[in-house]
């Protein structure tokens, strides 16, 4: 047998590319200064990124009108925001990804999934690569009584998991987490690119191969995307990220990718000494201690995923002191106000090329969607002109450059949550009136433009 030797290459971190040198470009994704040098183990036959195949069971091809059509089995994880998010529950023989940054809650929240899926007889092996047995029963006292059809193992040689995992045959497995995990074949060190590869490809044929559910925790970079190989995203079923801030209350879980449900869904949670508790309507949730009769305020509504979610922008317009005003945008796009500014200096007239201007959705929300124009518009000119708008009246629609309001997906659901909130008016893209239905409780004010809906708050 040949002695086992040791190579040097290059790995992309964002797409896993291969390279014997240094490239300041990847081929693969045309990123730059993505490469880093690892040491690999070539010759004996060991070496799994060289592209050798293990001796497994052969599967033969099949006919697509052979192949069943029935609904994937899934389990309920006990939270429904949770629940919302993987598209109707837990999905057997799925890989999921779960990022977010340190001390987000991460571990709290598939802790305590553990905890609800124990409750209900199903059988959860937690698989900890950062803590110790005592460290989890500290987080697990926090969280109520866990039953024994929780199993703990802290450990992060690939090997040992995945004997453990083919002989005990758990139905969800936890990995907290996958930057921890190594290979004893790998020679680089656990969380760079081959050990993730390796490791996130070893748990993805047991996930296929056991039909187990996995679990698997990945920290963030501080761009916010998961640490390691981009690959590891594309090879997983499903991607949730952890948002928000640290030390606020709330937490968002959004779904990025799923292969058994709708994309960009979100859960929202609210962190407590007993850990995650959810929010069952995040609307109510967020407009908690709005200003009354204040300028510069008006509510908006967005749509994560199915979801309407009602969202309180707020806008502070000043004289600038200086000869280049300052603007900021806190949770929506800052270009996006620009742009909206403008469409107000030309198209109504309002003179804010010298003044300050602050636009920020309240509660750390972060929303792209194009709905909220109409309300960042409106919000902005109320400060301008320091004249409060309605507290009851609510608003969304695309703005565009020409001052015209456009439309917008999903406005019955939207006008329906705004009614279930109390508020008595809405404005909307008349275009839109056509697709929903007259609501006896909520008054519905159709514009066209900019300066239709400026006529339209007084």
């Amino acid at each position: 047998m040949a002695k086992a030797k040791k190579a040097t290459v290059f790995f992309c971190q964002e797409c896993g590319y291969e390279s014997a040198k240094w490239m300041g470009q990847c081929p693969g994704c045309k990123q730059w200064n993505t490469f880093v040098e690892e040491t690999v183990v070539t010759g004996s036959g060991t070496n799994k990124h060289a592209g050798s195949v293990s001796h497994t069971e052969r599967r033969e091809p099949s006919c697509l009108s052979s192949v069943s059509t029935d609904e994937e089995e899934r389990m309920t994880s006990g939270m429904e925001e949770l629940d919302r998010v993987l598209g109707g529950g837990i999905v057997q023989g799925s890989l999921t990804l779960v990022g977010g940054d340190p001390g987000i809650g991460k571990s709290t929240l598939l802790l305590q999934v553990c905890k609800n899926l124990s409750d209900t007889e199903h059988k959860v092996l937690y698989i900890s690569g950062e803590e110790s047995l005592k460290q989890i029963k500290i987080r697990a006292n926090r969280i109520g009584k866990i039953s024994d059809n929780l199993l703990l193992l802290c450990e992060t040689n690939l090997e040992i998991i995945e004997d453990t995992i083919r002989r005990i045959k758990p139905e969800v497995v936890i990995i907290d987490s996958i930057q921890t995990m190594y290979h004893e074949e790998v020679s680089s060190a656990p969380g760079s690119v081959s050990q993730v590869r390796e490791s996130t490809s070893t748990f993805l044929q047991l996930a296929k191969g056991l039909n187990v559910s996995i679990f698997i925790v990945g920290h963030v970079t501080k761009e916010g995307t998961v640490a390691g190989p981009r690959v590891l995203e594309h090879m997983v079923d499903t991607v949730l990220y952890f948002e928000g801030d640290r030390y606020a209350s709330y937490r968002i879980l959004r779904g990025v990718k799923n292969r058994f449900g709708s994309t960009n869904e979100i859960g929202v949670f609210e962190m407590r000494s007993e850990g995650l508790t959810e929010v069952k309507n995040p609307s109510e949730f967020m407009l908690n201690g709005r200003p009354e009769d204040a300028s510069g305020s008006v509510v908006a509504c967005s749509m994560e995923g199915t979801r309407p979610i009602l969202i309180e922008i707020q806008a502070l317009v000043c004289r600038s002191n200086f000869g280049f005003p300052k603007r900021q945008a806190i949770g929506t796009d800052y270009n996006r106000v620009n742009l909206l500014m403008a469409v107000l200096e030309k198209r109504v007239g309002l003179q804010t090329a010298d003044c300050d201007a602050y636009v920020n959705l309240a509660g750390g929300m972060k929303i792209q969607e194009p709905a909220l124009d109409l309300g960042i518009v409106m919000a902005i000119a109320s400060s301008f002109k320091n004249r409060p708008i309605d507290e009851k009246t609510i608003c969304f629609g695309e703005v565009g450059l020409s001052g015209e309001v456009r439309a917008v997906a999903m406005a019955e659901q939207r006008i329906q949550e705004a009614e279930k909130l109390g508020f008595t008016t809405c404005i909307l893209p008349r275009v839109c009136l056509d697709q929903v239905k007259k609501k006896p409780g909520i008054k519905l004010i159709g514009v066209s433009s900019v300066q239709d809906a400026m006529e339209a708050i007084g």
